[in-house]
């Protein structure tokens, strides 16, 4: 391609809505442009990067058996409401009505179009196992954008779904798919690593993400470099410090006149935040006896020197949605705000949850449930009893490991690429059954594996970049090679051999990128670094004098001559290089 007659524009300095490097590195590159909040148009430099990764996607599908097909954006409300989501899921979802007054919504993902499809054309098991994938376009209704495309509203998925006879059989072919994923990210030059995660609305018994380290991410995982173990801090555990045993103290008031903070209460009586209890009111969308949601009071109460995880809580009462409860709420049940504990409340309308240390920490400091008290030596059992006790309490950097009770480590990530084991949650609720040997019917058991392609792409710029732009890796770089061509009007001899240079790189199946315009050598250079291709080609009226070209590697700032009567061999040699590293990341990853 001659960038005379490519569609783009490099840009010097973008708006300051580009808060992070990758964004503001896409746009100054001239890859994509922002239409709207989290929407986003590709530019052909763009598309080229985004039809790479998704090339590399089909191919590792492929390899396991996957099989390509293409699903609605435009989905009809009756399947959704056959899984149960239609309610379950709020405003992400971008619902709309036909001219006849039927609802529909926007596609954010296809578990029920595929589980439908599934349902409609397998009827024995000897049509199982396989699996299908898509890559499409799907809409959420994000409501807070950012970051370029780490976080949109629109966006490219690849999610493709197994269908099995049982459980062991998706046993089996769910770390094929672990392994496939490790591939696609390090054929695309990112490194990650897979951690446990939280099922969240897609449900299932088992999910992993695979997540890309960077300190934009907005997820925090734990990781244990002791033994391995790596898990979202929505659903990381800990060994928790076990107080000594205490005789259990009479229970006594003390005024504390203005200490609404579990710090400032700390701080006042002189005692460790651990031998605080911490109370915490929500409202909580739980789904009602008929089946319609319903607000829930939910009082919760972890240690002091612990904070609540409110992906724990979410699962342990099957919430949609959790809010912070108002102070006329929690007035309403005897509570104050600030000086809440669970003695003496009403208890009528109140689902009362307590983390699971709570319940073996003696003699605590709690709320006395009036402004500027507290009680001390409140202890579980014996002032007050809970509906469910259970772990609620965030992992941390520096708690105990789990498993060998290292330290644990936080580090920030982004996540690129998820799987579940779905188990039977849409087949059973769908009808997506089959006859087994005996003639009986099961419902089909599902697992589910997803890819962002444009969040992949922002991910990769953000590992790899410098001061002076993108660093793209060869497997997924828009094109292989930056020729510059340093004509002027008087040195036509110059236009004539890149021209040549060109024409024989192209041949050869080299992707050139041909900088032809009538531009300072200044402008050329800065473009091509920006734009980040592997290698830049220079041809100058001294290189042609002398018979050669100037080859410089964008990822280390080596330079090197190439001979141009050898130009081919040159340029390959030097590509069999980028690719070796990216050939070198390849390895087989053992699921955790």
């Amino acid at each position: 391609m001659r960038i005379s007659k490519l569609f783009f524009q490099t840009l010097r300095q973008v708006s300051a809505d580009a808060d992070v490097i990758s964004h503001q590195l896409m746009v100054r590159a001239g890859l994509v442009r922002q239409v709207a909040a989290g929407i986003f148009d590709f530019l052909p430099l763009g598309l080229r990067v985004k039809q790479k990764f998704e090339q590399i996607m089909r191919e590792e599908m492929d390899a396991i058996d996957g099989q390509e097909v293409s699903l609605p954006i435009v989905q009809p409300a009756e399947l959704w409401e056959r899984s149960g989501r239609w309610q379950a899921i709020g405003d992400d979802m971008a619902r709309l009505k036909d001219r006849g007054g039927r609802d529909y919504c926007l596609g954010m993902t296809h578990e029920e179009v595929i589980t439908d499809m599934a349902g409609q054309v397998v009827s024995s098991y000897r049509q199982l196992p396989f699996m299908l994938y898509q890559i499409q376009t799907k809409f959420r209704d994000e409501p807070r954008p950012r970051a370029g495309l780490i976080r949109v509203r629109e966006f490219t998925m690849k999610d493709g779904y197994s269908f099995h006879a049982d459980f062991e059989d998706l046993d089996r072919y769910y770390p094929r798919v672990y392994q496939a994923y490790f591939n696609i990210f390090r054929r695309a030059g990112l490194d990650v690593i897979a951690v446990e995660s939280d099922t969240g609305m897609m449900g299932g018994t088992m999910a992993h993400e695979f997540m890309a380290i960077t300190p934009i991410g907005e997820d925090t995982l734990l990781i244990c470099e002791d033994c391995g173990y790596k898990a979202n801090r929505q659903i990381a555990t800990f060994v928790k410090p076990q107080p000594e045993a205490e005789e259990a103290q009479a229970i006594e008031e003390v005024e504390t006149p203005g200490v609404n903070t579990i710090a400032s209460l700390a701080q006042f009586l002189g005692i460790p935040e651990s031998r605080t209890a911490k109370a915490i009111f929500l409202m909580a969308t739980v789904e009602g006896k008929d089946g319609e949601p319903r607000e829930q009071f939910v009082f919760v109460v972890v240690r002091g020197d612990m904070e609540l995880n409110e992906t724990k809580l979410t699962n342990a009462i099957k919430a949609r949605r959790i809010r912070p409860a108002l102070p006329d709420e929690i007035r309403a049940i005897g509570a104050s705000p600030g000086y809440g504990s669970p003695v003496g409340i009403d208890r009528a309308n109140v689902l009362l949850i307590v983390d699971d240390l709570i319940a073996v920490s003696p003699n605590l400091v709690a709320g006395a449930n009036r402004d500027h008290w507290h009680y001390r030596n409140v202890n579980y059992g014996r002032d007050y009893e809970a509906d469910i006790v259970t772990d609620l309490a965030a992992a941390a950097e520096g708690y105990a490991c789990p498993v060998c009770g290292g330290s644990l480590k936080s580090v920030r990530g982004v996540e690129v690429g998820n799987i579940f084991k779905l188990g039977t949650k849409y087949s059973a609720a769908m009808g997506a059954t089959f006859l087994d040997e005996k003639g009986e019917s099961h419902p089909m058991v599902m697992g589910c594996y997803g890819i962002g392609s444009g969040r992949l792409m922002a991910s990769v710029i953000e590992e790899s970049h410098d001061d002076n732009g993108i660093i793209w890796p060869v497997s997924i770089a828009p094109y292989h090679l930056y020729l510059a061509s340093l004509a002027t009007d008087r040195t036509p001899e110059v236009t004539a051999a890149a021209d040549r240079v060109y024409a024989q790189l192209s041949e050869a199946g080299v992707e050139v990128l041909y900088d032809d315009r009538d531009e300072r050598a200044g402008v050329k250079f800065n473009d091509a670094d920006l734009i980040g291709l592997p290698l830049r080609l220079t041809v100058g009226k001294r290189g042609v004098d002398n018979g050669i070209a100037e080859l410089k590697f964008r990822r280390t700032g080596e330079v090197r001559e190439v001979a141009l009567n050898d130009i081919v061999a040159g340029v390959r040699t030097a590509l069999d290089q980028e690719w070796a590293l990216i050939h070198a990341l390849l390895k087989n990853e053992a699921m955790g």
